[in-house]
């Protein structure tokens, strides 16, 4: 295992040398960006053969857990609080646009477990507030987004026929929540539902949520927008 490892390491240095994109060599290794990042920097500042050998004596040594800088964790605690119990995606998203943090998802949703209970999405009979049901097509979309490490996809699905529509944004904002609103009722969803269902993240307020206002002020049907489980028209 550790011949594989020193010698992703050494192949690692010559793709970066030749030009290759970090996350491009991360994902032809098999490796987290994070760690392609880590490797590099390491060998820029001590050269490839003392950097290969201090990684060899701190695999042979006890692994001591890496400290989270105090000031690290109340950004995160400010933003999950901030912006409405968001996801560990958004809370990355906000670190690098604000504070040019880069932390891993794993490592932010550890942080949060430090102040709050954090409930796993796999875990059965747990009371999650109200769960919207459809009997017909175009009765219920829920509407979310995933990073993917600096490209935003923004996904809508029709809770009863399955339908899906997704559009990608290089950036995370309410316009692009708009755009998407506009480009998927248009070309997906027939331009209309009763309810649209979302998480309440900045890239569903502002400029997509006035966007919603006006569709349901020019519709003759009972439009409803829910927002955090609540029901707002």
């Amino acid at each position: 295992m550790e011949v594989l490892n020193t010698t992703k390491i050494i192949i690692t240095w010559e793709l970066f040398e030749a030009g290759v994109p970090k996350r491009h060599i991360a994902f032809k290794l098999g490796l987290h960006w994070e760690t392609v990042g880590i490797w590099i920097q390491g060998i820029q500042n001590n050269g490839l053969l003392e950097f290969l050998e201090v990684y060899l004596k701190a695999k042979r040594g006890p692994r001591v857990k890496r400290q989270v800088d105090p000031i690290l964790k109340r950004w995160v605690w400010e933003i999950r609080e901030r912006e409405m119990d968001c996801c560990g995606q958004k809370i990355l998203y906000f670190l690098k646009k604000e504070h040019e943090i880069s932390l891993s998802v794993p490592k932010i949703y550890e942080i949060l477990a430090e102040k709050y209970q954090i409930k796993s999405k796999w875990k059965k009979n747990q009371v999650r507030g109200l769960v919207p049901k459809a009997s017909k097509a175009h009765e219920v979309i829920q509407m979310d987004m995933v990073d993917f490490g600096g490209v935003f996809a923004f996904s809508g699905i029709d809770i009863f026929t399955k339908e899906a529509d997704v559009v990608v944004f290089p950036t995370l904002t309410s316009r692009d929540g708009l755009i998407y609103l506009e480009t998927s009722m248009g070309r997906r969803f027939n331009g209309h539902t009763d309810l649209i269902q979302t998480d309440g993240g900045p890239e569903f307020k502002d400029e997509f949520k006035a966007k919603l206002k006006v569709l349901i002020e020019a519709s003759e049907k009972s439009v409803w927008v829910g927002l955090n489980t609540k029901a707002v028209r």
